[in-house]
């Protein structure tokens, strides 16, 4: 048999010629912080708890399941509360597959997609995998945007969706509701606020989710994999005006969330007070990250999320493989003499900072 020996050899779509799969490094090191998970496993009580109903969903496997997950949404809507019901929620194999419904639906062949660069690095793929066109919008050098500029450039690029990404992935970054009014006061097309880390930021900060009433174009999406501990699991979910769910309806696949998926989903959001008990101590390792960074001559950037993003470094590959070489894996993210660092567990923290330590102030 003869095997193809490359992608130029098949008749690939052309838009898609070049491009390199979405991956972060994934290396056996004894300290993996580089891609925003939850390190924390899942408490045994609420795996037991999980495991029995995973194990009632699986008698029925044989079966196709609810094609709605009805308990699921039902689930969502009461977690999230702001007077949320079942049928302003949607959900998906990770919040990916929830922002490729959305792309699927309101994007596409000679249609735009918006982002404020720089950002959450799926948005582009995403976006080009569904035959649109990315556009990168900027933000100000402490990675800020405020509304006037953004509602400007909103203007200007005329996008048919627009992805704001709060706390923003890689930069750690919040963004002010005013900003969110004024973009889709700008904007012609859905306007979608990923809250992704939304669990991480202070318990006061105000979500997007107060401005979905009266915005039938707004979306904001979640997911269950970092403050859940559950990215695994796989599950993303959105809420929005229920005929904005309505045309995500129209391009997703049929029963595409699993029984296993839904029961295990469920179960975690009923435990979900014993489910975020870990995100607390997440946000203090955070703050200790940021605090020893900056003592050792770093210049971390305030994050409201799980990692935090720091400048200062002279050479980030040579500090990459540096602590690479210690058993520390972390991202390099492409922005000049930066480095990302999730935030683990109070013994990967420590281990971390004594690699960085060790190494010196830079590399």
């Amino acid at each position: 048999m003869e095997h193809v020996t490359s992608l130029d050899e098949l008749p690939l779509r052309d838009d898609l010629r070049g491009l390199t799969p979405y991956g972060a490094p994934q290396a056996p090191l004894p300290v993996a912080l580089n891609v925003n998970e939850n390190t924390h496993p899942v408490p045994d009580e609420v795996a037991s708890d999980i495991l029995d109903d995973v194990a009632l969903a699986l008698r029925d496997v044989n079966r196709y399941p609810d094609r709605e997950f009805t308990a699921l949404r039902e689930g969502f809507a009461e977690y999230l509360g702001h007077g949320l019901t079942a049928e302003q929620i949607w959900a998906g194999n990770g919040s990916n597959e929830v922002l490729q419904h959305i792309m699927q639906a309101f994007a596409g062949p000679g249609r735009t997609a918006f982002g404020f660069a720089p950002t959450y690095s799926m948005y582009p793929l995403i976006t080009q995998g569904t035959g649109a066109r990315w556009v990168a919008g900027t933000r100000h050098d402490d990675f800020t945007i405020d509304p006037d500029d953004a509602a400007r450039q909103v203007a200007e690029a005329d996008p048919d969706v627009i992805l704001l990404c709060t706390p923003n992935n890689p930069t750690g970054t919040p963004l002010g509701l005013d900003v969110i009014e004024a973009v889709y006061e700008a904007a012609r097309g859905v306007v979608v606020v990923d809250e992704a880390y939304q669990e991480f930021a202070p318990h006061d900060a105000p979500s997007a989710l107060s401005l979905l009433h009266g915005r039938p174009r707004l979306a904001v999406s979640r997911t269950m994999s970092k403050a859940f501990a559950f990215a695994g699991a796989r599950v993303g979910y959105l809420a929005a005006d229920p005929a904005f769910i309505d045309a995500l309806r129209l391009v997703r696949l049929p029963y595409h969330l699993s029984a296993l998926t839904q029961a295990a989903a469920v179960a975690a959001l009923r435990n979900s007070a014993t489910m975020l008990r870990m995100v607390d101590e997440i946000v203090e390792q955070r703050e200790r990250i940021s605090a020893t960074l900056e003592a050792l001559g770093y210049l971390p950037h305030a994050s409201w999320s799980n990692f935090v993003l720091f400048g200062g470094v002279d050479d980030t590959q040579a500090l990459w493989r540096a602590l690479y070489d210690r058993g520390v894996l972390i991202r390099d993210v492409g922005i000049p003499h930066h480095l990302r660092v999730s935030a683990g567990t109070e013994a990967e923290t420590t281990a971390f900072l004594e690699a960085l330590a060790s190494i010196g102030p830079s590399a």
